[in-house]
């Protein structure tokens, strides 16, 4: 079960709008294929009862009604209202899970919990909502009130209760701990479905899901890039990857080549950038910098790996620095078609290494520039050149952009009007190559930053990322002014294109 649309929105900060819920929610069940997804928590807001509302709505269309989960609490049927309105037909009841918090912060008996449980069952099963139930800080409760669990799923096995799901709500289970609590809960109550929630402040959700599943359990919570709170859930990408490799006995649908597209889909969503190391879905993962081993990739792919980066639509990448060498810098040439001899590929290296040195970022794309610049040569002019441009914005009227660019020894100017200085300016570049029957790039990423090692506003740099034909262009551009750098980075998308 994906748990990105409830849990996942508990990160800090993050919040889908209705339309990206309901975008995510057809992604995850259509194209990931992942089993149930829990979309929401019951009454938290208008907008949220909406978002509900529409993904209920497609469900039904779709046959999935029973693949939409919701989290309802025990509150005399307020949560079983609102499920009615939104059209939701399955609910994760949260309840306590250990002593302690059934304690102090409902101030019950086990006893006075588990009748009220009933009631909200019972008001489910007579409006045609099907029940799982969390317990909630069941990691503590089996550290700390073994007694209670096993009453409380004494309890449970009474009731019409189609999961019961076990969450490590503080994430502080070890590995050992994870497969000794499930491995007896799995023996002792062998007819009941048990569903495992690992959360990752440890860092250890990976290793406690591969010990849930040894143990026995039935099911699992993850959410993409491992969104939640405060660390954050166990993240899918990397779970499917680990029982798809080290799990064989275990079978999932979920379709891996399309975790890393609805991974980038759900960092745009919320603004939160994937940390380049992420494993599977960070942006590094697949990049070897060390030249050894992109000479070692030549000799016989040595250093691979059973994660083959095809298997998550990626491509293998060669990164460009001070450690890549020789044969890093022949990889990104091959790519680009470019042939140097020995003597000159020695200087290109040595250009590429002072650069690592200064912290300047060096792309595959630079390489063309790099090679006209140490070499002294003119086989690499640039074919595009943006002669003039005008940038207006004033307060109540829209950004406007007039452009004066030569291609190849052609003038051409334009005007247009934008979102922004920089939108204007690029609508403006969008009619001089309509003109020419060519079409640009889809700009998909934009980044702004200091240099990096820089203590100084200065200077900024903007990285840009296009979709050019199915292939990604990364261009850079520096300057004191955010827009020219971001012009910069664009003009050399033009002549890469």
């Amino acid at each position: 079960m994906d748990t990105t649309l409830r849990d996942g929105e508990q990160t800090s900060g993050v919040s889908f709008s209705v339309s990206e819920k309901l975008t995510l929610a057809k992604l995850l069940l259509e194209e990931l294929k992942v089993d149930r997804i829990e979309v929401a928590s019951c009454r938290v807001s208008d907008g949220e009862l909406l978002a509900v509302k529409q993904i209920t709505q497609w469900a039904n269309e779709k046959k999935f009604i029973d693949k939409v989960e919701v989290l309802s609490f025990v509150d005399k049927g307020v949560s079983i209202d609102w499920m009615v309105d939104a059209g939701a037909k399955v609910q994760n009841l949260l309840t306590k899970g250990s002593l302690n918090h059934l304690t102090h912060q409902l101030k019950k008996t086990p006893e006075e919990h588990f009748s009220e449980i009933t009631s909200v069952i019972e008001l489910a099963q007579s409006k045609g909502i099907e029940t799982n139930v969390y317990l909630e800080d069941w990691s503590n409760g089996m550290r700390n009130s073994q007694e209670y669990v096993y009453q409380f799923l004494d309890f449970l096995t009474t009731q019409p209760v189609k999961r019961i799901l076990l969450p490590d709500t503080l994430g502080v289970l070890t590995h050992n701990e994870t497969f000794s609590f499930i491995d007896a809960i799995v023996k002792k109550y062998p007819s009941l479905h048990f569903d495992f929630h690992g959360h990752n402040d440890y860092d250890l959700s990976v290793a406690n899901v591969m010990e849930a599943l040894k143990a026995g359990c039935h099911g699992l919570h993850l959410t993409v890039n491992g969104m939640g709170e405060r660390a954050g859930n166990a993240p899918l990408a990397s779970v499917v990857a680990v029982i798809n490799d080290f799990l064989p006995e275990i079978e999932t649908n979920v379709n891996e080549s399309s975790l890393y597209k609805v991974s980038k889909l759900v960092s745009a969503f919320t603004g939160f950038g994937i940390p380049a190391n992420k494993p599977i879905v960070g942006a590094n993962v697949f990049t070897q910098t060390a030249g050894i081993h992109a000479d070692g990739d030549s000799k016989n792919n040595l250093y691979f790996n059973d994660l083959l980066p095809e298997r998550f639509g990626r491509k293998r990448q060669y990164a460009l620095g001070k450690t890549s060498g020789k044969a890093n810098i022949q990889k990104n040439l091959q790519e680009l078609g470019l042939t140097l001899n020995n003597e000159e590929l020695k200087k290109v290296t040595q250009r590429i290494i002072e650069l690592g040195d200064k912290k300047e970022r060096v792309t595959k794309e630079d390489l063309p520039y790099i090679i006209s610049d140490v070499l002294d040569s003119d086989g690499y002019q640039n074919k595009v050149s943006i002669k003039s441009y005008l940038l207006s914005h004033a307060k109540g009227l829209e950004p406007s952009a007039a452009v004066a660019v030569e291609i190849e020894g052609e003038d051409f100017e334009a005007h247009a009007q934008g979102d922004g200085q920089f939108d204007a300016f690029m609508n403006a570049l969008k009619i001089v190559y309509k003109s020419k029957k060519i079409s640009l790039p889809t700009l998909i990423d934009y980044a702004v930053r200091i240099p990096p090692g820089s203590h100084s506003d200065a200077l900024c740099e903007t990285i840009i990322t296009w979709d050019y034909q199915g292939k990604e262009i990364l261009t850079r551009g520096l300057d004191s002014d955010q827009t020219v750098s971001a012009i910069k980075a664009t003009e050399k998308m033009l002549n890469i294109i």
